[in-house]
């Protein structure tokens, strides 16, 4: 839901932005609308940075992650709803290989996407996976905090940046004397939080981390290229020795207009894949994802494709969604 001073509130559905009715939202109510919904540290952030991220939450209504920015016109708030569910791996449509990379017990995995593809909600059904199956310790670090995890049969502790911890990298760099078997890093954005998260994952533990890129090999380079150049060797060797696996993935509306449904690509770290890392071969990795599909991997124009032959989507929204469109009309031509 947006709430922008100078046009009526707007809601989100499937992708769309809808106009609600209404009276367009002044800038006093807007303003004492947040501050209502913000205590003192909040809004001091808010003064100080012109923006800040925070979730709230309505009891025996909804959770939300939320945005509260100044724009020209005043301040505007954004609210996406979380749901109190974290529904099953299986239920969101990944491949039963997602469900092989939650049962590992170290090395990283790296949930990757646009903003609003449902990452989040990825990384919320890996973990309660393994809160259900495992006997462990789970340290989450977020900004906000999202989906909210109860004790199963692992301790899991949450932790929210600006409120729990300084930083993300401050965080990793607790956990690793605070005893976790999983770490879970909402955002790996800097070079400190992506060289801290390696670290762990190389030290035996199981990192689960997301990255703003658009495929699995985007999202590799982008765990390297981070670096300065004279670390990038150590580095490629590292990543090459810890990673398990990179689910990247898009939510592309349905067919009936009812709903999304996720596309998704998977790479699975073989040995093959960790000589190419290794190596810097990673513009090889594609044509490992396409003959790899009997370990659990799959191009997102694979995924497009299966998704359209079982009629979830249309052909045009899967072609606007591919990578290569020219090779995909070649394949839905002859599937």
């Amino acid at each position: 839901m947006h709430l922008a001073v100078g046009s009526p509130p707007l809601i989100r559905v499937h992708g769309d932005l809808y106009i609600m009715k209404g009276q367009p939202l002044d800038p006093q109510n807007n303003l004492k609308m947040a501050m209502e919904i913000l205590d003192e540290k909040q809004q001091k952030v808010l003064r100080e940075h012109k923006d800040l991220d925070f979730s709230y939450e309505i009891a025996n209504v909804s959770r939300f992650r939320a945005n509260v920015y100044l724009q020209r016109k005043g301040v505007d708030m954004v609210f996406r709803a979380i749901p109190a569910r974290i529904p099953p791996i299986e239920e969101l449509g990944m491949p039963s290989s997602v469900i092989d990379f939650a049962k590992q017990r170290q090395g990283i995995i790296l949930v990757t996407g646009p903003g609003g593809c449902g990452k989040s909600t990825t990384q919320a059904a890996l973990v309660d996976y393994i809160n259900e199956t495992r006997e462990e310790h789970v340290i989450t670090v977020e900004d906000p905090i999202e989906f909210l995890h109860t004790d199963k049969k692992c301790l899991v502790n949450q932790r929210q940046v600006g409120s729990n911890t300084k930083s993300f990298a401050a965080a990793l760099r607790s956990a690793l004397r605070q005893d976790p078997d999983v770490i879970l890093v909402g955002e790996m954005r800097d070079l400190e939080t992506i060289s801290m998260a390696v670290t762990a994952a190389e030290t035996g533990h199981l990192v689960i981390g997301t990255l703003h890129t658009v495929n699995a090999t985007q999202s590799v380079d982008r765990i390297i290229d981070v670096f300065p150049g004279d670390q990038r060797s150590q580095i490629r060797v590292m990543v090459a020795e810890s990673i398990v696996g990179v689910i990247s993935q898009q939510l592309v509306k349905t067919a009936d207009n009812k709903g999304r449904v996720a596309a998704v690509e998977i790479l699975a770290a073989t040995t093959p894949v960790r000589s190419m890392i290794r190596e810097s071969k990673t513009f090889q990795l594609t044509s490992v994802m396409q003959t790899g599909r009997t370990l659990g991997m799959q191009l997102m124009d694979e995924a497009l494709l299966k998704l359209l032959q079982d009629k979830k989507i249309t052909y045009q929204t899967a072609l606007d969604r591919a990578e290569s469109k020219a090779d995909f009309e070649k394949a839905a031509r002859r599937s």
